[in-house]
């Protein structure tokens, strides 16, 4: 199979699993190997994307800019003018497409091994978790991929998708079919409704829970998944799931209280930790992202300000611990880069980074939205309370309450919803900057993105990509098409 440049996966008798070994180097068909819900339960920690997708996501979003002055490797310059990147690196969109569907892979062969075995009820969970697992891969990929699903036009999701993969592959190079938006909608929605069910049904135990589909991440998902889906209801009603009650008080990122008390370097070390009761999946992932706060696209004096520190429909500006190497140069300070060393004499390896994908900060907003969809806007506005709370500096529940009326004014609209709904998105890419989840907001809301650009004689310019620009769909790699499937139109 092309769809990746590397074969999937190596099963040794005590499956260990080499990320750049060639499944075909082994016998055609290990699964017999699978034989005990030990060996499943080892496989699906696999199931998850070795790479993330935070410089590709970034980079491509209004969360960035031409700081002027500043490095210029690549990918970062062609990601920046939204054009089309070759290389299959570790923060490249070619190697996140690869690692999502070595996860799938993973996911499918834990899945063929339950099918082949009778293991008991006591593999349900893992089963779960691995639907789970490989439908949240596919909608990741979707989304970076393919169109963005049209939930007020069903009809016209009809362009071409990602394959869905659900058996794990038996030759060389496999013949894929890309289906439509609407056909990977609907198997991740099967996907996702079955493994939910299972969790929800069955306790299981991890070693780390959070770097594992739990029923609260996978719950977690939910609301993400039917939030594209436009399922306003299923929104509220899988937020409701993640904890007792549907209560978020005390879950969400302290950074107006607990953070505030701590240095910036006591912040950068515990943020992404399992501990954290606001990261409900974490993901081990190859990435040299934290590098980058020094190129010459990324924030910048405009975005630290006027986004990241500037002023919000609340009344007030949100706490963050952004730091300055030096101007231009910001970061918000929030990925801790660890070295995996391969070779100790040598001191060789590679960066690694701990990146929760998903939080109870997103699932609030999530929850936020569908309400004021619903047309309860009293309890969407308590959601952005609750956040505006743990987020806004020297907060004061009279001067930083979310109304109708304050949203109106700062965002220049008439609606009430509409005001609101754009405090919430508001909200999230202030929230969440640098974690890759704005993205997902400029393709679900149709949002213009706009990219300062300073030219060689100083002069500012900007370059935008609108919603139908066939530049917002990352090419699919090159690879893929020795599997029959065709990249998308530039």
């Amino acid at each position: 199979m092309k769809l990746s440049n590397l074969k999937y996966l190596m099963l040794s008798s005590t499956l260990l699993f080499g990320s750049c070994s060639k499944y075909l180097d082994q016998q055609p068909d290990m699964r017999a190997e699978i034989n005990t819900v030990d060996k499943v339960k080892r496989l699906i920690t696999s199931a998850y994307p070795f790479n993330n997708y935070l410089a590709m996501a970034e980079t491509y979003s209004d969360n960035v800019e031409d700081k002027g002055v500043g490095d210029l490797y690549q990918p970062v310059p062609a990601l920046f003018r939204w054009e089309d990147v070759k290389d299959s690196g570790s923060d490249t969109p070619t190697g996140y497409w690869n690692k999502c569907y070595e996860a799938i892979a993973a996911a499918n062969h834990a899945l063929d091994a339950i099918e082949s075995n009778k293991f008991g009820d006591e593999v349900l969970a893992f089963k779960g978790e691995a639907l789970v697992a490989r439908a949240y891969a596919h909608f990741m990929l979707v989304n970076f991929f393919a169109k963005v699903y049209d939930y007020k036009k069903t009809e016209s999701n009809t362009s071409p998708g990602i394959p869905y993969v659900t058996k794990p592959e038996t030759k060389v190079i496999e013949m894929y079919d890309r289906g439509t938006v609407q056909s990977v909608y609907e198997n991740i929605r099967k996907d996702l409704e079955e493994g939910l069910a299972l969790l929800d049904a069955n306790p299981a135990e991890w070693k780390v829970p959070k770097y594992h589909f739990t029923p609260a991440a996978a719950h977690a998902f939910a609301t993400r998944f039917y939030l594209f889906t436009g399922e306003w209801q299923k929104v509220v009603d899988h937020a409701n799931k993640i904890f007792a009650g549907g209560n978020f008080a005390g879950k969400l990122i302290p950074y107006n209280s607990t953070f505030k008390k701590m240095t910036f370097e006591e912040v950068h070390t515990v943020f992404a930790k399992a501990e954290q009761p606001y990261n409900l999946l974490i993901n081990e992932t190859y990435s040299g992202y934290q590098r980058w706060w020094n190129n010459r696209y990324a924030m910048g004096i405009n975005i630290f300000q006027g986004i990241y520190n500037g002023n919000t429909a609340a009344g007030g500006k949100f706490y963050n611990f952004g730091v300055s190497y030096g101007a231009p140069h910001y970061t918000t300070y929030i990925w801790k880069e660890y070295w995996y060393v391969t070779n100790t004499t040598a001191n060789t390896g590679y960066p690694m980074l701990m990146v929760p994908v998903l939080i109870t900060d997103e699932a609030l907003m999530n929850r936020a939205e569908a309400y004021l969809e619903l047309g309860n806007n009293a309890a969407g506005i308590a959601d952005m309370n609750l956040m505006a709370s743990n987020r806004i500096d020297n907060y004061n529940v009279t001067n930083h309450a979310v109304t109708p009326a304050k949203s109106k004014l700062f965002f220049g609209v008439q609606d009430d919803k509409e005001a609101l709904i754009q405090t919430v998105l508001q909200f999230k890419q202030v929230g969440f900057m640098s974690m890759g989840l704005r993205w997902l907001d400029i393709i679900r809301k149709g949002i213009t993105v706009k990219h300062l650009v300073i030219a060689n004689d100083e002069s500012e310019s900007y370059i935008e990509l609108k919603p139908e620009d066939p530049r917002r769909i990352f090419q699919i790699p090159e690879e893929a098409k020795l599997s029959g499937v065709e990249q998308n139109p530039r």
